[in-house]
């Protein structure tokens, strides 16, 4: 017996020890995963503050809604209808004061005007008999169903009214299919639009009134932001581009300069932001009809520098480069249309920031005309000979036409950013100091 149940003991350690190793590897890696979760929240309510105060915004306007069901005088007058009012808190209550406002009044006209047709459409079914209304019934659920999906399509109506359009057909549809068994249709359309418009009401209100987050001046900063990027990069580029490296040092030693990525995929966002701000009412420096438009025409311009600029970014590190000789013979020509383009971005960057007129850039851009100028000329005179390698020459060429290109856009930038300060009166202030020319090593040369 002792040995029998000594056995079994061996068997149980045996099967223990063996058991536990994975149980203990699987509850680390949990508690692993656990901690990178809470790590990552830690770092979101860090990079943007006002992510926690949102946070506690939306609490905040979902338990005063809620005490429609908890206050029992509240509840003896909406009944179940309350429940509307804490959908629609759910559902409109966004980051920004724009989403908020534009949701709710999407979600207000949309429930008072399905609200208004249903009980149109219902009385007109009455008429019909008690054989014929569901007939009338379905037809109108189906005609206004079918009509507002295909609106949705229109791009125009998609982008500021499709979530409307979409409460509409879900109002209308509801409010008269319910009012098929309920005869009280009335109090039905009335507790659902007064629900909705409290819950609402309660929304924009602490999206407005506590720690307002403005779509418009997110917008307003993330466009000039965007064209300070890759002015940055521009004004490193030349620098980075030329030199050589030096014995011991590879190519990934070399600081990089990547910041601009951003800006290549930022679109999306500058149109929501865009979409958000028209339904803003004045605040700060900003009107209620402010010229968004053309702030997405500026950012669409930034970025069609910034593809640019993602090309140059490719020949900073390519395998085939060229030799310094053939390098150094437009080097400073190059170098100074980087260094001025970029800080004739930097220049229009914090003009719209600080909303002042951006005088120091049209100075910046027209010295990197003329290194423009300066570089056809020193190109047309015949830099290379005959015996130059031309797969050497080519890398060195297309640098500079992308360059050449990036003058181009930068120029472009200038004048839709001078529209954009015409347009706001922006603030005249004169330069203290002038921006003076560039000396450029290179050579006149006449051309007979």
């Amino acid at each position: 017996m002792d040995l029998e149940c000594a056995s079994q003991e061996t068997v149980k350690q045996g099967l223990l020890a063996r058991g536990w190793p994975p149980i203990k590897g699987f509850s680390k890696h949990v508690k692993t995963k656990v901690l990178e979760f809470f790590s990552h929240l830690i770092k979101l309510g860090q990079d943007d503050p006002r992510r926690v105060v949102h946070s506690l915004k939306a609490g905040l306007a979902l338990t005063l809604v809620s005490l429609f069901y908890y206050y029992q005088p509240l509840y003896k007058s909406f009944g179940v209808s309350a429940m509307w009012a804490v959908i629609t808190v759910v559902v409109v209550f966004e980051f920004s004061v724009g989403a908020t406002l534009g949701k709710g009044v999407n979600r207000g006209l949309a429930t008072l005007l399905a609200g208004g047709l249903a009980v149109g459409a219902h009385q007109l079914a009455n008429l019909s008999g008690r054989i014929g209304e569901p007939i009338v019934l379905g037809f109108f659920v189906f005609l206004q169903a079918a009509v507002s999906t295909f609106v949705r399509f229109c791009p125009q109506i998609k982008a500021r009214y499709d979530y409307g359009l979409l409460i509409f057909i879900l109002t209308f549809s509801l409010i008269s299919i319910s009012g098929f068994r309920d005869d009280e249709v009335f109090e039905l359309v009335h507790k659902r639009l007064l629900t909705v418009l409290i819950g609402g009401s309660t929304c924009v209100i602490i999206s407005v009134l506590l720690f307002p987050v403005w779509a418009g001046q997110d917008l307003h900063n993330l466009i000039a932001s965007n064209m300070e990027k890759i002015g940055i990069f521009l004004e490193g580029f030349g620098d980075e581009y030329f030199k050589m490296p030096e014995d011991g040092e590879s190519k990934e030693d070399r600081p990089l300069l990547q910041g601009y990525k951003s800006v290549l995929d930022c679109k999306t966002n500058e149109d929501a932001l865009a979409n958000f701000a028209r339904w803003e009412p004045r605040h700060g420096r900003f009107q209620f009809r402010h010229p968004w438009k053309q702030y997405l025409k500026i950012g669409a311009l930034t970025r069609k520098c910034a593809y640019r600029i993602e090309s140059l970014n490719g020949h900073l590190y390519a395998d085939i480069q060229a030799k310094r000789e053939i390098r150094s013979k437009i080097q400073e020509t190059c170098t100074i249309m980087s260094m001025e383009s970029g800080k004739a971005l930097k220049e229009l960057s914090m003009a719209i920031k600080t909303m002042v007129k951006p005088f120091a850039a049209d100075i910046h851009i027209e010295n990197s005309k003329s290194s423009v100028k300066n570089l056809d000329t020193l190109l047309k005179s015949g830099l290379w000979d005959d015996e130059t390698d031309l797969l050497e020459v080519v890398p060195v060429a297309t640098v500079a036409s992308l360059l050449i290109d990036v003058v181009t856009c930068t120029a472009e930038i200038a004048e839709s950013v001078n529209e954009l300060a015409t347009m706001l009166k922006f603030e005249v202030v004169e330069p203290t100091v002038s921006p003076e020319k560039p000396e450029t090593g290179q050579p006149k040369i006449e051309i007979s």
